[in-house]
């Protein structure tokens, strides 16, 4: 099964890294993340890999040029100023059957496994893995300047949220509108609209 992976953003949240290089080229220790993630596809068997770049393609390509490795790597320089939506769509005429999908920045343990037969056994088109965020704060209730309790927040008060493993049809490039569409408040609103969309819950 081919992993597409979403790696062509401006990484403006860790800019400090980002200046110079794309952040899915950000280092852990030795290599970048990028890197431990294709190890961990791979850990479950899959090793056919479109990374799709943009902003700054050229240092991935170079990246692997050069790196020895036992995968089939294919870099898609997908364009700067292009939505997560809009680079599946250029995509689209190298994707030849269901396909898993993440972000290059984004590492986890989700059982792929599981996740993927979770999509086999069903009629949806996308399956998405749900992971609750963690608690950010602690609650506190008072009565007049007395605080009467003071909890740490449980993260099972938490909604669930994209946790960035999927595995989907190709049609579903058909429910993005425009290349600079962000594929999550786009297409995956459009399936869940049209309950072609279920969740893994991580």
């Amino acid at each position: 099964m081919q992993v597409v992976i979403l790696a062509g953003g401006y990484g403006t949240r860790l800019s400090e890294e980002t200046d110079t290089i794309p952040k899915p080229m950000v280092r852990i220790g030795p290599d970048p993340i990028l890197v431990h993630l294709m190890r961990y596809f791979a850990a479950f068997g899959h090793s056919d890999f479109i990374i799709a770049a943009g902003y700054k393609h050229e240092l991935i390509d170079d990246f692997f040029a050069e790196f020895k490795h036992p995968w089939n790597v294919m870099v898609i320089n997908t364009g700067l100023d292009v939505g997560t939506g809009g680079r599946l769509l250029k995509l689209d005429e190298y994707l030849d059957d269901v396909f898993l999908l993440t972000y290059g920045d984004g590492l986890g343990n989700v059982d792929l496994n599981q996740l993927e037969m979770i999509f086999a056994q069903s009629d949806f088109r996308v399956v998405v893995t749900a992971v609750r965020p963690p608690a950010r704060f602690g609650s506190i209730k008072s009565s007049g300047n007395l605080v009467t309790s003071f909890q740490e927040k449980n993260p099972h008060d938490e909604g669930w949220i994209n946790g960035g493993f999927f595995v989907l049809e190709p049609t579903v490039a058909s429910y993005v509108k425009s290349l600079d569409e962000p594929f999550e408040s786009g297409a995956l609103v459009r399936l869940a609209n049209e309950s072609e969309l279920i969740a893994n819950h991580h």
